[in-house]
């Protein structure tokens, strides 16, 4: 209950208060895609997955801008710029084992390209359910914070009675 209660005050407060100044091809004369719509955040969130469940360590790093920071905070992880993020997915010779990202709500906030979603994660037979914040640049993810929950539960148990 109270996992459910941060995750709603965290989506909220996102998605009501937020904003971002994005930068597009008229006042940066970049070629690179300014803004997202939910399609295709859900899309990229599926290349992270696909990534990590296929053990290609490129494929996930690929969706990060190169300045990206990946963290869950309070600095549990702390991985800066793409590369760092890449050897950290396993790199070149990936992990032992593959890891699995299941989606289960996706929210996204085209004007301020910011998203939320709530996972469950597996690697090495331990679960782990929680949420992550995305911000969106440039078509790729800028910025990803995740706060987690270890637990031997499957989410349908782990989050309890829904009306949602």
């Amino acid at each position: 209950m109270q996992y459910m209660k941060i995750f709603l005050f965290i989506t909220i407060f996102l998605l009501s208060g937020c904003s971002l100044v994005v930068k597009n091809e008229a006042t940066t004369g970049s070629t690179l895609k300014s803004q997202i719509d939910k399609i295709e955040f859900k899309s990229i969130l599926m290349s992270v997955s696909n990534g990590w469940k296929s053990n290609d360590a490129r494929l996930a790093a690929n969706a990060f801008t190169l300045d990206a920071v990946y963290i869950e905070p309070p600095n549990q992880q702390l991985y800066q710029g793409r590369q760092e993020i890449f050897e950290f997915f396993g790199g070149e010779s990936g992990r032992k084992n593959p890891m699995n990202m299941t989606w289960h709500h996706i929210l996204f906030d085209q004007q301020n390209q910011i998203g939320t979603a709530e996972y469950t994660f597996e690697y090495k037979g331990r679960l782990s359910h929680g949420i992550v914040i995305i911000q969106i640049s440039e078509g790729k993810i800028r910025r990803w914070r995740e706060y987690q929950y270890r637990s031997h539960s499957q989410w349908d148990v782990f989050i309890g009675p829904s009306n949602f």
